[in-house]
């Protein structure tokens, strides 16, 4: 195992030079280039908002991007801050000394509240242009309004609870509609639900506000100077409209639950934090007396929303009897406190202080500070200047926090884009494990860092935590990226190594029975992951090696049939004589080459089993290299095993219908040998056609004769067609075989007699049975008598076949008579065919002057025509322009040969000095061959009438007008 780890550290030796030279010009030694020396931008980022008033500002409020600003005694700036350079100015129209005393936005921006010093108040719609003054309202200094963010809308608020500076909580609604906007009063209606107070008696309502948790309960919370009270109740489905003076009804006889602190400095303020847009805030933050109170939201708990609360004291430079806090904000991870003078900001994780903003006198003090809840956005303003906070990237450094308060998980959570902090995170959280003996937890977690490797490695083994030594391995193993093949080689080499130490370990003591089958199981399953599938199969020797050395046969194995090496796993069986396992795992995945390398070996052993499974390979496996194995198996096995063979021959050809000739070859000397009489009946279900049969027809004929199986070899000639072989061997067997040959040669007269005369003179000369003689002229109706007697010794009687003689002269008989009759019938025939060459020669028929030719319609007679039966008549030419387009192409040929040959006949000879008879011979001859020209002409032009014949019937599907003429055609139509 040391040796592994040299080879391990001098593969990462080059990576840890590298690291060290980054550390040596700044880097740090996890190898992340160290973010801060970039410039980072502030978390709280501050803008000066470029804005001069022309009077002093006394309020201002933002929600939902909608900007209201109070300035001097009676005008309103509207601000839209999508729209920043179409402000909207707006007066009070009030004449008498009333100034604004606080102003209150709803969560829409629709929605402006402005409450006077005079204990009056002013209602303002965005859609609208005119203050409108809330009569029910007067004689109420208000104090705080909690907004109904589940009921309001742009023009109606829904039921609110509003606070006054004598301790009273009301409830109204205020209403603005189009039709009702000038003639009645937008507040709905305005009374008292309760009164809170202190140990003097009432307090003013500092804060307010409303949410709505799980199964309709709503929670209220209201503050004074120093208690915090919290009203819990549910409004019955169906009367949220109906507001929430049940709930304030339920504590009428008791005080609600409520915390309390000591100090104040004569008012309070709650800030919420809201991580998303209409969603529930999810943290508070209390500015009081003795400091802020912060905590978090639980909307499941049935009697208290706050949760885990604690309370982080202000930090030692504010003195709340000089410079108390005006405002507080809250947002993820900090509040801020507005100071006259400044703005500070504090981790709500420890309470430290980690941002200060100070602000030049020439600004003036610093009068208030809100959120816009919907952009998240800051504002901060003296009477003189408007400044804006942007927040950015509010979470980089809690994980710094987090880690050292030992939360590794959240630490990890904030930090999971920035590797650099992660790995610090990691190391702190791996060390931390380490030190609290929690070495698995420090093995994971060090695996992930960029630690030095063998520094690790080296502590777990100091520690002799063998264990997490392991984790840490297989951890950092599936770390590595696939190109980092080295040290892939080498983890798990050295982890093999380890599993393999470990497990012998535990094999030898039964009380870690349960542990080594658990270890065994990871061993296994670190064997067969899919990520180091590719290393192990590369590297596979030595991992062969490595289990050979621990003697551990049955992982080499598990090991063999992970890595697809199943050679290994059969020839492992095989050596270990587990024969059946061996063909299990043949069976198992049905690999050709195995059963082709191992078949010899198994079917000495088992030979019924393998044959079986050859069997269930079906025509995945070529029989053709089976035969070798079945081969030697034969020649040295019983009967009974040689059975085996010919049941997977037998299997071959007559399910797989094998074709090869070596195949049917060894299973007809299987026959031979063991079955004969399975032998004849495979050659008769071959067939006696040699192209459809897969023997070799030789091989099979002296085999059969070979082991002197001579129905075969008769029915193996007749295939040959050899008749001759095939009846002389039958005769040696059975006359009636010999007879069955003798008949096969049916288009063969002459050999068919041949055949049944040697049957004939084997019965007489051999067998010396008169009567079988006889049966053989029965048999064949090519033999006569006269065929069979020289066979016959010359003492047989004639009594002996007088029958066959008489019946043969009988026969003769019959055959001249029937002779006879044929002539008298031919005699008859030829007669009444004269009669009727006479009849035709004298039938005629009439044309009258005035016929016309039924093609051309001129009149007949003018030109030579003919005459059919049918009545139809057409002149020489017509008829011939007809019919000659309709005839093939060979009798085309011949009529124009026959019609040069009739003018060649036509023409006057060129000599005047030719004898007198030679002329008369040569015209004799000449009028014969025109004659017979002109006949054959006719013969083929008026074979039938172009009208009514065969060449009307086949013209019927043509077009009548030719296509090649059908343009021209068209056109003359046109």
């Amino acid at each position: 195992m040391a040796s592994i780890l040299d080879e391990y550290e001098d593969s990462l030796y080059r990576s840890a030079s590298v690291q060290q030279s980054r550390a040596s010009v700044g880097i740090p030694h996890s190898g992340y280039v160290n973010a801060r020396l970039e410039k980072e931008t502030p978390i709280f980022n501050k803008q000066r908002i470029d804005f001069a008033p022309p009077e002093k500002i006394n309020s201002l409020v933002v929600s939902s991007n909608q900007l209201c600003m109070s300035l001097g005694k009676d005008t309103l700036l509207r601000i839209d801050l999508g729209k920043p350079d179409e402000p909207n100015q707006v007066e009070l129209g009030r004449k008498d000394e009333a100034k604004v005393y606080k102003m209150f936005l709803d969560h829409t921006g629709s929605h402006l509240l402005i409450a006077l010093n005079t204990s009056e108040c002013l209602y303002l719609n965005r859609s609208v242009q005119k203050v409108r003054a809330l009569s029910r309202w007067k004689g109420h200094l208000i104090e705080s309004v909690g907004w109904n963010k589940f009921l309001g809308s742009e023009t109606n608020t829904g039921p609110i609870l509003v606070g006054t500076a004598q301790g009273q909580i009301y409830e109204a609604e205020i209403s603005v509609s189009e039709g009702s906007l000038f003639s009645t009063n937008p507040d709905q209606y305005f009374r008292q639900v309760y009164t809170l107070e202190e140990e003097s008696g009432p307090a003013p309502v500092c804060c307010l506000e409303i949410e709505r948790g799980i199964e309709g309960k709503f929670f209220i919370i209201a503050t004074t100077r120093k208690r915090l009270f919290q009203f819990v109740g549910k409004v019955p489905e169906g009367t949220e409209q109906q507001g929430f003076s049940s709930i304030f009804a339920m504590h009428a006889d008791h005080l609600p639950s409520f915390r309390e602190f000591p100090a104040n400095f004569g008012f309070s303020e709650i800030a919420f934090y809201t991580p998303k847009l209409r969603s529930n805030p999810r943290s508070f933050a209390w500015m009081m007396g003795n400091g802020v109170l912060y905590g978090t939201l639980d909307y499941s708990r049935p009697d208290s929303i706050l949760s885990d609360e604690r309370v982080w004291v202000y930090p030692s430079d504010i003195d709340i009897t000089v410079n108390k806090p005006i405002s507080i904000v809250l947002t993820q991870f900090h509040f801020l406190l507005l100071l006259p003078d400044r703005v500070k900001a504090v981790c709500t994780l420890n309470g430290q202080v980690v941002f200060q903003d100070l602000f030049l006198e020439k600004f003036g003090l610093l009068t208030r500070m809100i959120k816009d809840p919907t952009v998240q956005q800051i504002w901060i303003h003296t009477e003189k200047v408007v400044f804006r906070y942007h927040v950015q990237r509010e979470s980089r450094d809690v994980w710094k926090m987090y880690m050292s308060m030992n939360k590794f998980d959240l630490a990890k959570e904030y930090c999971k884009d920035r590797p650099e902090c992660l790995d610090i995170v990691l190391a702190k959280e791996a060390e931390h494990c380490f030190q609290n003996k929690r070495y698995l937890d420090s093995a994971k977690c060090y695996a992930l860092t960029q630690n030095y490797f063998e520094e690790i490695a080296l502590k777990f083994i100091e520690a002799k935590q063998e264990e997490a030594l392991m984790e840490f391995l297989i951890k950092k193993l599936s770390n590595l990226k696939p190109s980092e093949k080295t040290q892939t080689t080498l983890l798990t080499t050295w982890l093999t190594e380890l599993y393999l130490n470990w497990l012998g370990i535990l094999e030898g003591d039964p009380s870690q029975r349960n542990l080594y089958l658990d270890t065994r199981e990871k061993f296994r399953t670190f064997l067969s992951s899919p990520k180091n599938k590719d290393c192990l199969f590369n590297n596979r020797a030595s991992i062969y090696e490595l289990l050979a050395s621990h003697g551990d046969t049955e992982h080499m194995v598990y090991f063999a049939v992970i890595m697809q090496d199943y050679e290994r796993v059969v020839a492992h069986h095989c050596q270990h004589d587990e024969y059946d396992e061996a063909l299990n795992v043949l069976s198992r995945h049905r690999d050709e080459k195995l059963f082709y390398k191992f078949s010899p070996v198994l079917i000495q052993h088992i030979p019924k089993k393998v044959v079986d499974a050859w069997i269930s390979m079906g025509s995945r496996l070529d029989a053709r290299n089976l035969i070798p194995a079945l081969v030697n198996y034969s020649q040295s096995a019983s009967t009974q095993q040689i059975n085996e063979a010919i049941r997977y021959m037998e299997f071959c050809v007559y399910q797989l219908e094998e074709t090869q000739q070596a195949i049917h070859n060894y299973l007809l000397s299987l026959y031979a040998l063991c079955r004969p009489d399975s032998l004849l009946s495979y050659l008769e279900q071959a067939g006696t056609n040699p192209n459809r049969i897969h023997y070799d027809l030789k091989y099979a004929l002296r085999l059969c004769a070979e082991h002197g199986h001579h129905h075969a070899c008769v029915h193996i000639y007749k295939v040959m067609e050899l008749y001759e072989e095939a009846v002389d061997l039958a005769l040696q067997v059975d006359v009636d075989l010999a007879k069955s040959c003798a008949d096969l040669p049916e288009d063969d007269e002459e050999l068919r007699k041949k055949l049944w005369l040697k049957i004939a003179r084997h019965v007489v000369q051999e067998e010396k049975d008169v009567k079988k003689a006889m049966a053989c002229l029965s048999s064949c109706a090519l033999l006569k008598i006269e065929d069979v007697l020289p066979f016959f010794p010359d003492f047989v009687t004639i009594d002996h076949f007088k029958e066959a003689i008489c019946n043969s002269l009988e026969d003769y008989n019959k055959h001249i008579e029937e002779l006879k009759r044929e002539m008298e019938e031919a005699t008859q025939s030829a007669k009444r065919i004269r009669e009727d060459i006479q009849e035709m020669r004298n039938k005629y028929g009439s044309v009258e002057p005035q016929e016309k030719c039924a093609a051309c319609d001129f009149p007949l007679l003018n030109r030579p025509f003919y005459l059919f039966l049918c009545g139809h008549m057409f002149h020489y030419d017509c008829l011939l322009q007809a019919v000659f387009p309709n005839l093939p192409a060979y009798k085309q040929a011949k009529l124009e040969d026959l019609q040069k040959k009739l003018a060649a006949t036509g023409q006057p000879s060129k000599s005047h000095h030719r004898p007198k008879d030679a002329d008369t011979i040569s015209l004799g001859k000449g009028q014969q061959s025109r004659e017979q020209i002109k006949a054959d002409i006719d013969d083929i032009v008026a074979a039938e009438c172009v009208y009514c014949g065969e060449l009307m019937i086949r013209s019927i599907d043509k077009p009548f007008i030719d296509p090649q003429k059908y343009e021209e055609e068209m056109q003359s139509w046109l």
